[in-house]
């Protein structure tokens, strides 16, 4: 055996010794957080996934166990901004998405619809993949084209050459519209302009300040109602710098909210 494959051979080694323990300690944490849930010790669930995420990195069933977590402990806020954060990274995850539709039955505010209706059925529909599903499913309609118009330039039999042809036109058509939904599905995924309202309540602003009276007073909101970020200003200077969002609530309301009261999903 020569030196040059010994050296191969100490470095592989090295490596899987390496990562071994960075897995061990990974299963470690997400089994103890699991296990504290289990025995409702919520508190310390919630710091054992959050220690999880931060070492070890994000995931879909991680976000969705801390939504459990912070739910049981009674933390509505926390908990609707994690189940949506699980399915920013799996749009498919459904008992997240059931976790949703329940907590929305919790919730004070009932506020209107937000968005077009042609842009969130554009959305809804691009959720129905991830954006790598919809890469996969792009070249697979792209080979199925090159396929088509293989039969159609080679083909010897007429029928089979004007399939070749018509299926080719429809399959790259589809190519494009699932390359423009998996650019779409990562825009969603990465997009940071959602938050959720993680106080108890807060009052709202017409402007970018605290409000002086009523007249400035925009509207009451509660914990975990879903906003969307339009802009953000800080006020102030130095330690009395106070960052602003103005968000949109519904189509028909927004305003003007500290940032200290809601968290960026």
């Amino acid at each position: 055996m020569n030196i040059r494959r010994l050296i191969v051979i100490f470095f592989l080694a090295l490596a899987c010794f390496s990562i071994a323990p960075c897995y061990a300690s990974e299963t470690n944490i997400i089994t103890q957080a699991d296990s504290a849930y289990s025995t409702e010790q919520y508190t310390k669930a919630i710091e054992l996934y959050n220690k999880a995420i931060a070492e070890t990195g994000t995931s879909s069933d991680l976000y969705y166990n801390l939504g459990n977590a912070y739910y049981k402990n009674g933390d509505l806020g926390k908990a609707v901004v994690n189940f949506h954060r699980s399915l920013k990274l799996n749009p498919t995850n459904d008992e997240a998405k059931q976790n949703i539709r329940f907590l929305k039955t919790k919730l004070i505010d009932k506020v209107g619809e937000s968005g077009s209706f042609f842009s969130n059925t554009f959305d809804s529909f691009t959720n129905i993949a991830s954006s790598n599903t919809w890469a996969w499913i792009s070249l697979t309609l792209f080979l199925l084209t090159m396929a088509g118009t293989a039969l159609y330039l080679f083909g010897n039999i007429v029928a089979l050459r004007k399939i070749g042809f018509f299926g080719g036109i429809v399959c790259i058509i589809m190519t494009c519209m699932g390359i423009s939904l998996s650019i779409h599905a990562h825009s969603l995924s990465v997009a940071t302009d959602k938050a959720v309202i993680i106080v108890p309540s807060t009052i709202l602003s017409t402007s970018p300040r605290q409000p002086k009276d009523r007249n400035e007073e925009a509207m009451l909101l509660h914990e975990g109602t879903l906003v969307k970020i339009i802009d953000t200003v800080t006020s102030g200077s130095g330690s009395n710098a106070v960052k602003w969002h103005e968000v949109e609530v519904d189509n028909s309301h927004r305003a003007w909210i500290k940032s200290s009261d809601i968290e960026i999903i």
